[in-house]
């Protein structure tokens, strides 16, 4: 197994291999996770508390079991581990059992059997937190643990600062009860998206995976781009956004595309770096990509109380601007480097790779249709779509085995041993985001019962002046610092729960008519780049191990190609028909497009430092402010920014070599 693919099996799969029963242990535990899931979905009546305490359940006892302690084995399970397992399950089956209890007769408030079950579960849920995906997020619950208990009537009783001190404190039960036997803190939104929305886009993606449609993606982009300047580095953003439509994961999605095009790459002369770099941007830029774009954009969807289907519409140009803009630079680092494509003969052939694979296509039209113009809940739609994809995986396998003389029967063999695999694999992957929403659930629970989102915004209006881009670069350099060691579903929830409230408020105060979703994205926007920003850059170490190279150059790289991204994420803020938002009709949209486009390229060819050919400081400078008046919307500006940016292309082409 390469270095690449250990690191996503231990990041998103758990590390652990077991033999004997063990492993039969968890292959059952994944399948019969998935397929809860599937019922509760298809049936829709079970209570959306016991739902969710269910989901954790399987999370918990996965954690433990599937992901080894750091010196703990991972060739067997040590009863350490079997009995923190079962500590998370009845913790959190304990909210079922007693579920009349807790909600009807004892009225919300906790009896001291709640406490000590609440209790257990938190600090079983935090460890197993730490376990799955680093110590930062369980870290950072603490200290919000620690603040709702300070205060004059808290369980420690000193005060802090008067303008942090913003409650009166809380005693323990009373925390417990918020966290524990209310939907306002464990049991919460976050969680909620997880047990519902998120598991079956996950299913979804595993299965579609185990099908075979990631290979065929890869080979139908490299087949039609591999020949034209730098092909294989095209090929790889065209293959990424692809991959990225259907797996809301920038590792995986870096592992799977780049196995193929980073050696490409290095092939046709990128350096190692390089290579690595763009598949780091590429695939990191994965979770823009409707219509699966991870489990934030369905919590985002919640937050924000709009249809899914509504949301991946307004994310689509963006997505699609900022693949389109790397296509660009790829381009130009090609240009840079004198670099030449593929030979068509050895590629390979268009039509054959169309007809091998483009059933695939199926399911994802499907669901696209599903959630935008049927409108379906997402559930139903995922639900459909996950009952669509297995039919085809076993028609595919039944008529691959009767072409290939095997007999139809070993076909659908094959076929319900890949449905298996794909449901233990969603299931596997879904262990960290659902520890990951419960425990942001712990923090958006302190942050309701204290009213600390309400105070900050006056810490931060005092701090910057009520200066908007300020609080944006610090909603910005927060976002950043967070994803460091917080995954991309945490980072959105915690930068939900207190930062886009500030920068909504004083965006208001400002007088910019900020619609919330184009907050919401911004701070997305900077959590998925913390996947590519060094020195924990999980996509950088992936690509740096596929490329052999330098993980630092390879970071370092990555992120200065995915600085066009945080461009845009300021560029939709500010004006938010990029989102298609206030857009009258199709002309205008193309016009917003075209010059969101234009914006994109003149920053991206700024901070590269080369158009046709290399550019001076006053040619970067003067691309720059292209790329600013672009920002702007309106008529003037545009028309600014495009003559800049043409003037510089021009002057470069006409300039004695």
């Amino acid at each position: 197994m390469t270095d690449a693919n250990l690191l996503v099996e231990e990041s998103e799969l758990g590390g652990r291999r077991p033999k004997g029963v063990g492993r039969f242990l968890l292959l059952g535990l994944g399948v019969a996770w998935s397929l809860f899931q599937l019922w509760a979905t298809e049936v829709g009546t079970l209570d959306p508390f016991r739902l969710r305490a269910v989901h954790l359940a399987f999370a918990l006892a996965l954690a433990f079991l599937a992901y080894p302690g750091r010196r703990g084995p991972k060739e067997s399970i040590p009863l350490l581990d079997w009995a923190l397992a079962l500590l998370g399950v009845v913790g959190a089956l304990y909210v079922v059992v007693d579920y009349y209890g807790i909600t009807q007769l004892r009225g919300g408030i906790p009896s001291e059997r709640d406490v000590a079950f609440g209790t257990l579960t938190l600090l079983v849920l935090f460890l197993a937190a730490w376990r799955v995906v680093g110590p930062a997020l369980p870290l950072i619950a603490s200290v919000f643990v620690l603040y709702a208990l300070t205060g004059p009537k808290g369980l420690l009783p000193f005060s802090l600062p008067s303008w942090l001190q913003l409650h009166a404190g809380s005693q323990w039960s009373q925390l417990v009860g918020q966290l524990y036997t209310t939907a306002e803190g464990i049991w919460g939104v976050p969680l909620g998206v997880s047990a519902t929305f998120v598991f079956l886009f996950v299913l979804f993606g595993a299965l579609l995976d185990k099908a075979g449609a990631g290979r065929f993606l890869i080979q139908l982009a490299y087949a039609l781009l591999g020949t034209y300047r730098g092909g294989p580095a095209k090929a790889a953003v065209v293959a990424s956004a692809l991959h990225g439509m259907v797996s809301g994961s920038s590792v995986s999605n870096v592992v799977t595309v780049g196995s193929l095009t980073i050696p490409l790459m290095k092939r046709v002369g990128y350096p190692p770096e390089t290579a690595g770099a763009i598949e780091v941007a590429s695939g990191s830029n994965g979770q823009l990509m409707p219509p699966v774009m991870g489990a934030a954009a369905f919590i985002m969807a919640e937050f924000l109380q709009i249809p899914y289907g509504d949301l991946i519409v307004m994310a689509a140009l963006p997505a699609i601007l900022a693949y389109a803009t790397l296509f660009v630079v790829v381009h130009l680092e090609a240009l840079r480097m004198g670099l030449k494509g593929v030979p068509r003969h050895e590629l390979p052939p268009v039509g054959p790779v169309l007809r091998s694979g483009f059933h695939y296509l199926i399911p994802l039209g499907y669901l696209i249709y599903a959630l935008v113009i049927a409108h379906l809940t997402p559930e139903r739609a995922a639900l459909n779509t996950v009952g669509l994809l297995i039919g085809l995986i076993l028609l595919q396998e039944a008529y691959w085995a009767f072409r290939q003389g095997r007999g139809l029967g070993a076909g659908l063999v094959r076929g319900v041993w890949l449905v298996v695999e794909g449901l233990e694999a969603a299931a596997r992957n879904m262990v960290g985001i659902a520890l990951a929403t419960a425990t942001a659930g712990v923090i958006v629970g302190i942050v309701t019962m204290t009213g600390i989102g309400f105070g900050l915004t006056d810490i931060v209006e005092r701090f910057s002046g009520g200066n908007l881009i300020l609080v944006l670069v610090l909603a910005q350099l927060t976002s950043l610092l967070l994803g460091m060691g917080l995954p991309t579903t945490a980072n959105y929830i915690v930068m939900a729960s207190l930062v886009v409230p500030v920068v909504l408020n004083l965006a208001e105060k400002a007088g910019y008519a900020v619609p919330p979703v184009a907050a919401h994205l911004f701070v997305f926007y900077f959590g998925i780049m913390a996947d590519s920003t060094p020195p924990v850059a999980l996509a950088a170490y992936a690509a740096s191990a596929i490329a052999k190279s330098d993980f630092w150059k390879t970071g370092i790289q990555g992120f200065i190609y995915e600085m066009r991204t945080a461009f845009l994420a300021y560029m939709f803020f500010f004006n938010p028909k990029l989102l298609l938002i206030g857009v009258s009709g199709w002309l205008e949209g193309l016009e917003v497009a075209l010059s969101g486009f234009a914006g994109m390229v003149a920053f991206a060819a700024a901070t590269l430092g080369f158009l046709h050919k290399p550019m001076g400081w006053l040619a970067r400078l003067v691309l720059l402010l292209a790329a600013l008046s672009l920002v702007t919307p309106g008529i003037q500006t545009d028309l600014l920014g495009g003559v800049l940016l043409l003037g510089v292309y021009l002057w470069q082409r006409l300039r004695t070599p």
